[in-house]
C-alpha cells in the first residue's frame, strides 16, 4: 500500500495545484467564484416570448438567445430537461416551438418541422402544463378562461388558513402573486396571422378540447379544487368583484417590497420574469426604475455566453459556489493568512450576510435574522444550506486564525438562526420551517415542480456537519433531534436520497460527512451500510455515476455515466468513513479524477448533477412503486427541474482530493 499511496499522493499534488491555479484565475476582482448554471430551454423560450409580450422583440440579446434555442434541440426535434434525458418533454419542446415562431421562424423551418412531428407523436397540445398553457394565453394562443385560476384575493388570507400564500415553499409563494395579476388581467398580446401556431391545431382551434384534463376521483379534493377553479374563472367576467381591486393593490405592494436589490425576484426566473409582466400589466412602463432594474438584470448578470449563443439563467449559485470554493482550498492545504483569494473571498462573503427581516419570520418567531443565501442579492430568502456551508467555512478558517468580533458576531446570529429552523420533524428544509401542507399539492396550478419545502436528509445532514465541527455534542437536544430524522431517513440499501443534488450518491455522502462530524464510530451499521452501498456502485472505470433518471426510476439508484462531482461525493463520502478496506475504491476514484483533468486544471461534465425540483410535488421523497403512476411524468421529468452547475465539476474533485491527500499521507507517516 505504501509504493501505492506514495504514486497517487506525487499524482495529487500536481493535480491539485493545476486546479488550484485555474480557481485563482478565474475568481472574480471583487472576490467570488461563479459558474453557470445549465437548465433546460424554458429559459431561453420564456425570456422571448416575455421580450415580445412587453414590446421589446428588438433587444440585441435576441439572435443568440434564439441560436442556445436551436444549439440545445435533440435530433428527433424535441427539447429535454436534463442531458441526455430519455425523451423529450412536451412543455419545454411547445414553449420552444412557440418561442421560433414568436422570433420569426416559418412553420416549415426544419427545427419546427421536426418539433411539430415529436409534439403530435407525443400527444399534442393536450399534454402541456399549465405554466406553459400560462405562456401561450399570453400570446393568444391559449383561451385564458381555460387556465388555471390565481385570484388575487389569495393575499388576503390570513396565515392560519390553508391555502395561504406562505403554506406554499418560497419560490412558489413568489411565483404565484405576479401570477395572480396576470390571472386577474388576463392579458394578451396576439401574434399576427403570419406567426400563429394554427399548425398545432390541425384539426381547428373550434375542435380543439381545451378543458383541464384529471384523472382526480369524484369525490375527493382535487376534485373539488378542479370545482373551485373553474368558478374562479367565471368570476373574473362577474361585473362586481368587490375585493378585487384592493387585493391587486396588495399583490402589487408585495411585488415591489420583494424586489431584490439587483433588480430581480428571489433569485430564480419564475418570479422574476411573472413580475417584470405583472407590473407592466398594471401600467408600469418599461422605464420604470422597478422595471428598468429587472431588465437591466438580463444583461448584467442573468445572461451568460456559450457555444456562441446567449442563455438565461434560471438561477445564481454565487454564494454557494464561493463558499464551496473556499472549502476547496481550505482542503488542499491553503493557507489563509497567505492566501490572497481566501482573503478576498472572506471579505465577499462576510458582507453577503442577510440581516434584514425576511419571510421565513412569518413561521420562527424570536431570533434575529442572520444567513446566507444563495443568489447575489437574495435578502428575503436566505438559505439553511447555503449558511451551513458559510459555518462549516468559517469553522475551519478558526484553526488558521483568531475569530474577530465580526467573524463571532455573524456566526454567533447564523447559527441561532439556524437552530430555529428546524421542523418539528427535527430536519431543517432550505427556505422554511414546517412547510409541509399537503393541501397546497392538489390544486391545478401545481401540475410541475415542488409546492413544498419540507426537511430534506441533505440539507438536514450540512447542518448536523457544521454544528459537529463547531463542538455541539450529539447529547445536545437539537443535535439529537436533528440526527434521530437523519437515521430515520436512511434507505433500506444503506443510501440517503439527494433533494438538492443528483441523488442517493449526494445524499449519501452529506450523510456520511455529518456522521463523521458529530463523532460517530464508523464500525456501526449504519455508517458502514452506506460506504458500503457507495462501493458497490462504483463503475468500471473508477468513477461514480447517476443519472437524473433515479428520481422515477429506482433501476438508476447510484448508476450513470461516471461524472467528476458525483465521483468527488462518493470519495468524500468514504474518505469519512476512514476504513482501510475501502481505500483500493477511493484509489480508483482518485485515478479518475486524475486521469480525466484537463489540461488546464478543470473537468469536463455535461451531466447534470444539480437537484431543483424532482417533480413531485410534495418536495419530499416518495415511495415511486405508489407514486409514479400518479405524477405523469417519467424519466424525463417533464414536471422536474434539473440543473448542471458549472462549478461542480471543479470544486468538488479539489475537495475529494485535497482530502485524500490528506488521508494517504498520513498513512504513510503511520506505515514509516
Amino acid at each position: 500500500m505504501v509504493e501505492k499511496t506514495e504514486s497517487i499522493v506525487q499524482d495529487l499534488n500536481k493535480s491539485i495545484e493545476k486546479a488550484l491555479e485555474w480557481s485563482r484565475d478565474n475568481q472574480a476582482p471583487e472576490g467570488y467564484w461563479i459558474g453557470g448554471a445549465d437548465s433546460n430551454c424554458c429559459m431561453e423560450a420564456e425570456w422571448i416570448i416575455a421580450m415580445y409580450f412587453l414590446g421589446l422583440e428588438d433587444d440585441p440579446k435576441m439572435p443568440r438567445v434564439i441560436q442556445a434555442i436551436l444549439n440545445e434541440q435533440r435530433s428527433d426535434g424535441s427539447w429535454e430537461i436534463y442531458y441526455k434525458a430519455p425523451t423529450g418533454d412536451i412543455n419545454t419542446t411547445v414553449e420552444c416551438y412557440a418561442a421560433l415562431r414568436v422570433a420569426g421562424f416559418d412553420k416549415d423551418h426544419e427545427a419546427l418541422v421536426k418539433a411539430r412531428k415529436w409534439i403530435f407523436k407525443n400527444g399534442g397540445l393536450r399534454n402541456i402544463r399549465v405554466f406553459t398553457k400560462y405562456w401561450l394565453a399570453l400570446i393568444g394562443e391559449w383561451p385564458w378562461e381555460h387556465t388555471s385560476n390565481l385570484p388575487p384575493e389569495i393575499i388576503f388570507l390570513p396565515k392560519w388558513f390553508p391555502l395561504n400564500i406562505y403554506d406554499f415553499a418560497s419560490w412558489a409563494r413568489a411565483t404565484i402573486v405576479p401570477l395572480a395579476i396576470l390571472c386577474s388581467n388576463r392579458p394578451c398580446r396576439p401574434l399576427p396571422p403570419e406567426k400563429r401556431l394554427d399548425e398545432l391545431f390541425p384539426e381547428g382551434r373550434d375542435a380543439f378540447d381545451f378543458s383541464m384534463p384529471s384523472k382526480a376521483k369524484l369525490f375527493s379534493l382535487e376534485r373539488l379544487f378542479i370545482l373551485v377553479d373553474r368558478l374562479l374563472n367565471k368570476y373574473v367576467n362577474f361585473p362586481i368583484k368587490p375585493l378585487r381591486k384592493t387585493a391587486k393593490k396588495y399583490c402589487l405592494d408585495w411585488i415591489i417590497k420583494h424586489q431584490d436589490a439587483d433588480g430581480v425576484w428571489g433569485g430564480i426566473q419564475p418570479p422574476f420574469i411573472y413580475s417584470l409582466m405583472a407590473l407592466h400589466t398594471e401600467g408600469y412602463y418599461l422605464d420604470h426604475p422597478i422595471l428598468a432594474a429587472g431588465l437591466r438584470a438580463f444583461d448584467e448578470h442573468w445572461s451568460r455566453e456559450k457555444n456562441g449563443a446567449i442563455y438565461i439563467n434560471a438561477t445564481e449559485s454565487i454564494v454557494w459556489d464561493t463558499v464551496l470554493t473556499m472549502l476547496a482550498f481550505l482542503d488542499c492545504g491553503e493557507d489563509p493568512n497567505k492566501s490572497e483569494p481566501l482573503q478576498k473571498a472572506l471579505r465577499w462573503l462576510l458582507d453577503k450576510f442577510v440581516d434584514r427581516p425576511g419571510d421565513w419570520q412569518v413561521k420562527v418567531k424570536g431570533v434575529e435574522p442572520g444567513a446566507w443565501a444563495f443568489e447575489r442579492a437574495n435578502t428575503w430568502y436566505p438559505d439553511v444550506d447555503d449558511t451551513a456551508l458559510v459555518l462549516i467555512v468559517l469553522q475551519r478558517l478558526l484553526e488558521s486564525f483568531p475569530k474577530t468580533a465580526e467573524i463571532d458576531f455573524k456566526m454567533t446570529r447564523a447559527t441561532n438562526w439556524t437552530v430555529a429552523m428546524q421542523s418539528k420533524n427535527g430536519g431543517w428544509a432550505a427556505f422554511d420551517k414546517d412547510n409541509t401542507s399537503l393541501v397546497v399539492t392538489k390544486v391545478p396550478f401545481c401540475d410541475f415542480g415542488e409546492a413544498l419545502d419540507p426537511p430534506s436528509a441533505d440539507v438536514t445532514a450540512h447542518v448536523l456537519e457544521a454544528l459537529g465541527l463547531m463542538g455541539w455534542p450529539r447529547s445536545n437536544p437539537v443535535v439529537q433531534r436533528g440526527l434521530d430524522y437523519l437515521l430515520k431517513e436512511q434507505e433500506e440499501d444503506g443510501s440517503w436520497f439527494g433533494r438538492w443534488g443528483v441523488n442517493y450518491i449526494y445524499g449519501t455522502c452529506a450523510a456520511l460527512c455529518a456522521l463523521k462530524a458529530l463523532g460517530m464510530d464508523s464500525s456501526e451499521e449504519v455508517i458502514q451500510r452506506a460506504a458500503k452501498w457507495i462501493v458497490e456502485h462504483q463503475n468500471s472505470d473508477g468513477g461514480w455515476g447517476e443519472s437524473c433518471a433515479s428520481y422515477m426510476d429506482d433501476s438508476y439508484r447510484g448508476k450513470g455515466p461516471s461524472t467528476a462531482s458525483q465521483t468527488s461525493w462518493a470519495i468524500m463520502a468514504l474518505l469519512s468513513v476512514q476504513d482501510s478496506r475501502f481505500d483500493q475504491a477511493i484509489l480508483k476514484g482518485l485515478r479518475f479524477l486524475v486521469s480525466t483533468q484537463k489540461e488546464n486544471g478543470t473537468w469536463d461534465e455535461p451531466w447534470y448533477t444539480g437537484t431543483g425540483f424532482p417533480g413531485y410535488g410534495v418536495g419530499d421523497r416518495i415511495d415511486l412503486s405508489q407514486w409514479a403512476d400518479k405524477l405523469e411524468q417519467g424519466a424525463e421529468l417533464s414536471r422536474g427541474f434539473m440543473v448542471n452547475y458549472n462549478l461542480y465539476r471543479h470544486y468538488f474533485p479539489l475537495i475529494a482530493m485535497g482530502r485524500a491527500r490528506r488521508y494517504f499521507a498520513a498513512l504513510q507517516g503511520g506505515s514509516s
